[in-house]
């Protein structure tokens, strides 16, 4: 099979190609990218294998960076663009189920490409377009099918994440899992335990974001790898809703407040998941106030220091997820209420705390901004306008009390 015309992105890498070929090696596009080539997906990268040692490479190419040199990974600058050039390899025993203990470089494309994880990566094309596949990649491309290179376990046991990878595959290329990959998975399963979480979220996080996450959940709870995930070990029953559902997130703090609000958490046990699954600062902030708006609105109409507090950004995700969970929230209302504030940041208040020391001899401390705040409360409930008279007044009547 050759691909006539390539897409921009490997013309401009092509030289690389060639450059090693006149050298006397053999070079090949690598992975994904050529799998998204022939399933007509974005392309934003290409990686380049050839059977040249590092060293050889650098020879060739006169700028270089040791990315992963131990590896037999070196970047290479040809233009304004760097591309990721790895020597063949074999790997080693994989003792803690992530990095193998080592590599060996060989000069076989075939021994190369039965290491990588799926069929469908294990595919690779020449500069001239011609595509290579050694292990039926393009027969599961054609039917839809994510299959493991060789043994599914012996892949599983190289790299654990690999699992997660598989189901990660299901939600974003709407394909199915081949049985003896999904049996592998429940077997192995465990292994999950040995990667790092921070590796374990981004893969999580993509199949929660796939256009087909709904199959790819079905394939996280049927083989069970849901049970070995951080904080949802017994909680399958409860995701299962995530099977019902006819929305699904498309943003990565709604993603996370679905889960949050389907496995029922309390709002004290939010910043502990958050925390526990190596999220952000910002990102646990913004799904907390996303859970917390929902947990309000699923019970009253918000007040407008509420919507005032949780602003446009917040208001927008909560209308979001309860039109995911099927919660009857008038979003357009909630959105003209927020709009229609006479205030929409404390910036906007029209005094400080100078005005009131300068203006009604309130003596700095503490007292000034509890003033404040029940001057923005005041305003927000429609009691007085925000203009520099009105809040002198309502001050100098709260002074008593305050």
């Amino acid at each position: 099979m050759i691909v006539e015309d390539l897409p921009q992105i490997f013309k401009e890498a092509r030289p690389i190609i060639k450059n090693l070929e006149q050298a006397g090696f053999k070079a090949y596009f690598v992975g994904g990218s050529v799998r998204d080539l022939l399933l007509k997906r974005p392309i934003h990268d290409v990686d380049i294998a050839t059977n040249a040692y590092p060293a050889e490479v650098k020879r060739i190419f006169p700028v270089t960076i040791d990315t992963g040199i131990q590896h037999g990974t070196v970047t290479v600058k040809y233009g304004e663009e760097f591309y990721e050039v790895t020597t063949f390899r074999t790997e080693s025993t994989y003792q803690d189920f992530r990095r193998p203990d080592h590599v060996e470089f060989v000069q076989n494309l075939s021994e190369d490409l039965k290491r990588r994880d799926f069929t469908i990566n294990a595919l690779a094309m020449a500069g001239s377009g011609e595509i290579i596949d050694h292990f039926g990649g393009i027969t599961d491309l054609n039917n839809k099918v994510v299959r493991a290179v060789g043994e599914a376990r012996e892949r599983f046991h190289e790299d654990a994440l690999r699992m997660m990878r598989a189901v990660r595959f299901v939600s974003q290329l709407g394909f199915t899992l081949e049985r003896d990959t999904k049996k592998a998975i429940t077997e192995n399963r465990e292994l999950l335990h040995h990667i790092a979480v921070e590796r374990i979220r981004e893969e999580f996080l993509k199949l929660g974001l796939g256009p087909d996450s709904k199959d790819g959940f079905s394939v996280l709870i049927d083989s069970e790898l849901i049970e070995d995930l951080p904080l949802l070990a017994g909680k399958s029953s409860l995701l299962k809703n995530y099977l019902t559902l006819n929305f699904f997130p498309t943003t990565e703090p709604i993603f996370w407040a679905l889960i949050i609000v389907l496995i029922k958490l309390t709002n004290d046990e939010v910043r502990a998941f958050m925390r526990t699954w190596k999220n952000s600062n910002e990102v646990a902030h913004q799904v907390q106030q996303i859970v917390e708006c929902f947990d309000i609105v699923s019970e009253r109409e918000l007040t407008n220091r509420e919507l005032f507090d949780f602003g446009v950004t917040t208001l927008a995700s909560t209308i979001d997820l309860a039109d995911i969970l099927g919660e009857p929230v008038n979003g357009v209302v909630l959105i003209d209420r927020y709009n229609h504030l006479p205030l929409k940041d404390a910036h906007e208040l029209a005094v400080d705390g100078r005005f009131l020391m300068a203006n009604l001899g309130i003596p700095a401390g503490p007292r000034i901004g509890r003033l404040l705040q029940l001057t923005l409360d005041a305003i927000l409930a429609g009691q007085i306008k925000n203009n520099q008279k009105s809040i002198a007044k309502y001050v100098k009547k709260i002074t008593s009390v305050v």
